[in-house]
């Protein structure tokens, strides 16, 4: 009896001294993500890195902690404002050494049901693709073990962590995690285009004009016009996890795809990026060299560059509506345009949940 009395006692002097060294130890609240049933429901998030509300809540300090770069003055923030549907409106982006990045920052809005990441599809999940800009020596430039132990320093982060991940030892891998966490609610479901979906909003003639000529393939024996872009960039998030050369140069100067892969069909390969908020997003392809949106109608319309790896999709459409060429009127071209507008929303870039903790909104 004595002995199962110093038995139990043990135990619970164990329990009680784990549970100090955890920072007693707390059970994160699970948060379920918010948006339409036409975005559908092959999301990506790993069994190891559930959604919670403290890890979505420390998440959001981070992107926006200059602590997590080497000279204390960059966060994930610098290359994704939120004004600008989380790009920075610059073709290469600035990194803590000075250095130009090698291709123009993507926009964040609903990465929870993307998979690949990089305009080359380099990184697999948000965890992975969060590692290359906080190490690389010409982006954030500094080590996870280095972010971890100055954030260990601090008096806030220790019992955030310890909420989100249930321990006081702040870890790579947990930055890792909390900073996935937030960036998978970074869901854009409110735009004109959204609001017509749901039956909320009735289009004009010229955005109704667009809608018809972006999801229709030209038919010149038929006499349909047609832009074709649904091709590419299909369905109502308006991206699709495929890599294709879009034309840009006959012979590529950046490999995209095929650095990855190894494999030559895959050179001038860059991953189809949601047009989502594409007018915020300024400039524009991997190596921003259009600045307008009527610079990239053109270039789809007039311009596309025969290569090899060239996308079967443009290489169909060269037999469009003029020939050689889509051959779309200036008058489509608007209406084009008028539609990827209609893509724009504006509740995702003033939405408190996605803005800077550390400035009073």
């Amino acid at each position: 009896m004595k002995r199962s009395i110093v038995y139990t006692g043990c135990l619970i002097f164990m329990v009680v001294c784990l549970s100090a060294m955890s920072g007693n130890r707390q059970t994160a609240r699970p948060l379920k993500p918010d948006y339409p049933s036409y975005f559908g429901n092959r999301i990506n998030i790993p069994a190891d890195n559930p959604l919670t509300e403290e890890g979505v809540q420390l998440g959001r300090l981070l992107f926006y902690e200059t602590k997590l770069s080497a000279n204390n003055g960059i966060s994930c923030a610098h290359c994704h404002q939120q004004k600008r549907a989380f790009t920075d409106g610059l073709a290469f982006s600035t990194g803590v050494d000075g250095t130009l990045t090698a291709r123009n920052s993507m926009s964040l809005a609903n990465l929870l049901w993307v998979r690949n990441f990089f305009w080359d599809g380099r990184a697999q999940g948000l965890e992975a693709q969060a590692q290359t800009p906080l190490t690389d020596a010409h982006e954030m430039g500094q080590s996870l073990a280095a972010s971890a132990q100055k954030l260990q320093k601090t008096k806030s982060y220790p019992p955030l962590f310890n909420k989100a991940f249930g321990t006081t030892v702040i870890t790579g891998d947990h930055i890792l995690k909390a900073l996935a966490q937030f960036e998978r609610t970074l869901i854009s479901a409110n735009s004109k285009y959204d609001q017509y979906l749901r039956g909320a909003y009735q289009p004009t003639a010229a955005e109704l004009n667009g809608i018809n000529l972006f999801f229709t393939n030209p038919n010149p024996a038929a006499n349909v016009r047609g832009a074709a872009c649904g091709h590419c960039h299909g369905g109502p998030k308006t991206f699709s996890e495929l890599f294709h050369n879009n034309g840009l140069d006959s012979v590529p100067k950046d490999e995209g795809r095929a650095a990855i892969t190894g494999q030559s069909i895959d050179k001038g390969r860059f991953r189809v990026a949601t047009l989502r908020n594409i007018a915020l997003t300024a400039p524009y392809m991997h190596d921003g060299r259009f600045t307008t949106l009527e610079a990239v109608v053109d270039h789809y319309n007039e311009h596309v560059q025969q290569s090899p790896t060239l996308s079967v999709f443009l290489q169909k459409n060269q037999g469009g509506m003029s020939g050689s060429q889509l051959g779309l009127t200036a008058s489509e071209k608007k209406d084009l345009i008028a539609f990827l507008h209609l893509l724009t929303d504006t509740s995702f870039i003033t939405d408190k949940r996605f803005s800077n903790p550390f400035i009073n909104n």
